[in-house]
This record gives C-alpha cells, structure tokens and sequence, in this order.
C-alpha cells in the first residue's frame, strides 16, 4: 500500500504480546496480516524481541497496550528501538490503553509523575508519533513532545447503546469528574444527564450519595474511561436502584477489572456492563452480564488515515 512519494515499504503492523487479537482485528480490518515478531524472555525474565521482516523504509504501526505487568511497557520499547534500527521510515505508537495515566501531576510530596516519565521514554526510543484512545485526562497529550492522535471510544459504545432503543434514558455521571463525559453521552443518546455526588463525612465512615437529577422509573447507563476495582460504580448502580431506577448499564473503555471487580459488578444490580477490548480480558475474568465491544475497526481507520496524511479527526465529525 505505498502511496505516491510516501513510504517505500509501504505499512507493516506489529504487535506485542499484550493485546494479540486486538492486533489481528486491526490488521484485518486493513486487509492485511501482522508483521512477524519474535517476542521471548530469557531464562531470568529478561525480554527479547525480534522484528522477523524486512521494514526497511515502512510507515510501522506498534499496536501494544502498557497495562501491568510493567513487561508489556518493556516490550513497546524494545518493539520502538528495533524498528528504528531496522530503518523504519516512520514508527508509530498504537497504545489503546496508556499505562501510568493516573500518575500526571504531583498530589503528594515525593511522588513521581509517572504518565511523563513514560512519554519521555516513549519519545527516546525513537517513536515519531502516538495514537491513543481515551487517555485518563486530556491533556497527557502535552506530555508528548511528538504528534499525538487522540481518539474516543465513544462512537463504538454509543452505536450499542442506540441499537436497544432505550425510552426515557437518563446518562448518570459515576462522580463530578466525569461529568463532561456523560454529558456528551446524553447529547448523543438523546438522553438526559444526572450527576452522583459522594462524599465521605469523615474517615471510616461510609459514603453519602447524593443524586442531582431524575433517576426514578428510567433506564440509567452509567460511563466511565476505566473500570479498575468496580468500587465507583458497583456504589453508583446501587444508589441508582434505591432511589427507583429501572435497569442500569455500565460502559467503559479499558477494562482493568482490578482485584475484587468482577465479583462486585457480578453482584451489584447491573442489567449489563459494556467494556471494550483496549485491555484484553482473559475467559477467568468474564462474567453472564459482560458485553466486550472491538475498537479494531476505529483504530485501524485511524491508521489507514494516519498512513494517508487524512485527518484523524474526521472520524468523530
């Protein structure tokens, strides 16, 4: 697929081991197959990768999520340095979940930014650009000091959403954080928005959970960028059904079902929680009520425009 003027060796798409079927969902949705990588440990843990093809000249497009373990960070860039060794043209960052996200900025003394630390290691290791989905907050961007395409999961979660024809639908927003978020939701849905104010009187006591809006007798999805423990919104839905809500959805991109989480939202009075495969999710961590959505076919038109200098915002026009 070389375009005139552009790259020799036209797009290669290489994975690492955190995310594989991901990768082959974007590769077919390109029409075409993964470049083969060689990815081993040696005997003490030490990570090996090995680019098995000719890239020389290529537009390279590393699909690989940095989730924990740490390894799965140590791969990308390992993945990065090889391709530029390997004389790629142009390397390209696919991270459909960016790992340390949640560290950005020094709320407590002595602690490292560590959403920055990963740019920067990013950056060094030769990347030339980042295609990201649902960062934690927006302006990681700036942490970057390389192009950075941000894309949202939300077309993928709303198209879903709209194929039940939920009546009288109200988008409640997890926490006043996320606000902005389910607003944009409502606006899609044709919903309403009602927003969950918690707070804790003092330590060791529990919640109080105010809602503003009204849930009673409606529908009710509750949005999120991540799960991790399912504390938020296995508490949200709850509150959400005392006070007369009829069923309640959860969606969410990255799926980092933490610890306790899939017990709690397998519990909680959930109809359905909507997640996407940012985050591979193994068979042990599924539940009844769990739907996984792909976002191979977004971010692989995201690199098909990316590859033609088309703009990445179109998308979301």
């Amino acid at each position: 697929m070389d375009r005139p003027g552009g790259f020799k060796g036209g797009f290669k798409i290489l994975s690492g081991t955190a995310n594989p079927a991901l990768a082959e969902e974007i590769a077919r949705h390109l029409g075409t197959e993964l470049c083969r990588v060689a990815v081993s440990r040696f005997a003490d843990g030490e990570v090996f990768v090995r680019i098995d093809e000719n890239i020389r000249g290529a537009d390279v497009f590393i699909v690989q999520p940095t989730n924990p373990p740490a390894e799965n960070l140590l791969e990308l860039l390992l993945l990065v340095d090889a391709a530029r060794r390997a004389s790629a043209a142009r390397i390209t960052c696919v991270m459909p979940y960016f790992g340390y996200a949640r560290q950005d900025r020094k709320d407590q003394p002595r602690v490292a930014i560590g959403a920055k630390l990963v740019a920067n290691l990013i950056e060094t290791s030769g990347a030339d650009r980042l295609l990201g989905l649902d960062f934690h907050q927006h302006q990681l961007q700036g942490f970057f000091d390389i192009p950075v395409d941000h894309l949202y999961a939300a077309p993928v979660l709303v198209s879903h959403f709209r194929k039940k024809q939920l009546k009288d639908l109200v988008v409640v927003a997890p926490d006043v954080g996320s606000a902005k978020m389910a607003r944009g939701f409502a606006k899609r849905l044709d919903a309403s928005l009602a927003i969950i104010d918690k707070r804790r009187p003092k330590a060791n006591v529990a919640e109080v959970v105010n809602v503003v809006g009204e849930v009673a007798g409606r529908d009710c999805i509750i949005p999120d960028d991540m799960i991790d423990t399912a504390g938020t919104v296995s508490e949200a839905a709850r509150a959400l059904k005392s006070l007369g809500a009829n069923d309640i959805y959860v969606c969410a991109t990255h799926a980092l079902l933490s610890g306790p989480a899939v017990e709690r939202l397998a519990a909680a009075p959930i109809t359905e929680v909507v997640l996407t495969d940012t985050i591979a999710i193994p068979p042990e961590r599924r539940f009844p009520t769990l739907t996984v959505l792909s976002v191979g076919e977004l971010v692989a038109k995201a690199i098909r425009f990316t590859h033609s200098d088309q703009s990445v915002s179109s998308l979301f026009d």
